[in-house]
C-alpha cells in the first residue's frame, strides 16, 4: 500500500496543522481549497485513499454499502494515525484539526476512537459508523461537529445520534447540525464548518 499520494499547502508558524479527508471517489484536491479559503495561514494536509473500489478511492474496504471490512479498518486507522503523527512532528505542530467527508469522515472518526489525542478539533460531514466504538478518555474536551443529513440513504439518522452520543459520553464537546437533505453537502454545512473553524 505504500505511503498516500498527498498535497499540502503550506501555512505560517504557530498555525494549525489541518488534514482533510475526501469522500469515496474524490481525491486529495477535493478539499484542500476549501480547507485554503476557511484558514488561510493553516498548513493544510490532503491525503488520497490508498484502496480502490471499482476506481473510487477510498481509505479503507467495505463488502457493501455500510458493510465495513473491519480488518483493513483497523489496517487503515493505524496507517493513517501514523502518517498524521509524523506530520505533526514534521511541522511541529501544537494544533492538529481534521475535517472529512463520508468515508473521509469515517477514518477520521476511527482514528479519533483508536488516538484520541491526536486530533484537537474534528469536523464530520456525514459519518456512518456502523460499530459501537471503544471508550477513550483521551476525547475529553475535544471539540467536534458533525453534519447530517435528515433524509441521508447511506447514513440513517440513528447512526448520527448513536455517535453523537458516543462523543458525549467521552466527554468530547459535540455539536451536531441538520439539513433537510440526503448526503450532499449544503450551503448550512458550509457555514457552520466555517463557523467552528473561525
Amino acid at each position: 500500500m505504500g505511503d498516500y499520494i498527498t498535497k499540502e499547502r503550506p501555512g505560517k508558524p504557530g498555525q494549525p496543522l489541518v488534514f482533510v479527508f475526501h469522500g469515496t471517489g474524490g481525491d486529495e484536491n477535493q478539499f484542500l481549497g476549501f480547507a485554503a479559503s476557511l484558514l488561510p495561514e493553516a498548513t493544510i494536509v490532503a491525503p488520497r485513499g490508498d484502496v480502490s473500489e471499482r476506481g473510487a478511492a477510498r481509505f479503507f474496504r467495505r463488502t457493501g454499502e455500510g458493510v465495513y471490512d473491519m480488518a483493513d479498518l483497523a489496517r487503515a486507522t493505524e496507517k493513517m494515525a501514523a502518517f498524521v503523527k509524523a506530520k505533526k512532528a514534521e511541522h511541529g505542530a501544537t494544533e492538529v484539526w481534521g475535517l472529512g467527508y463520508s468515508n473521509g469522515a469515517n477514518i477520521l472518526a476511527s482514528v479519533m476512537f483508536a488516538h484520541g489525542a491526536l486530533f484537537d478539533r474534528a469536523a464530520l460531514l456525514h459519518p456512518l459508523i456502523p460499530f459501537q466504538p471503544n471508550d477513550n478518555p483521551a476525547l475529553a474536551g475535544k471539540r467536534i461537529l458533525m453534519t447530517a443529513g435528515e433524509h441521508d440513504p447511506i447514513c440513517p439518522p440513528g447512526f448520527t445520534c448513536a455517535l453523537d452520543g458516543y462523543f458525549d459520553a467521552q466527554g468530547a464537546v459535540v455539536t451536531t447540525k441538520w439539513h433537510k437533505g440526503g448526503h450532499e453537502i449544503l450551503p448550512e454545512e458550509i457555514e457552520a464548518v466555517s463557523q467552528f473553524f473561525a
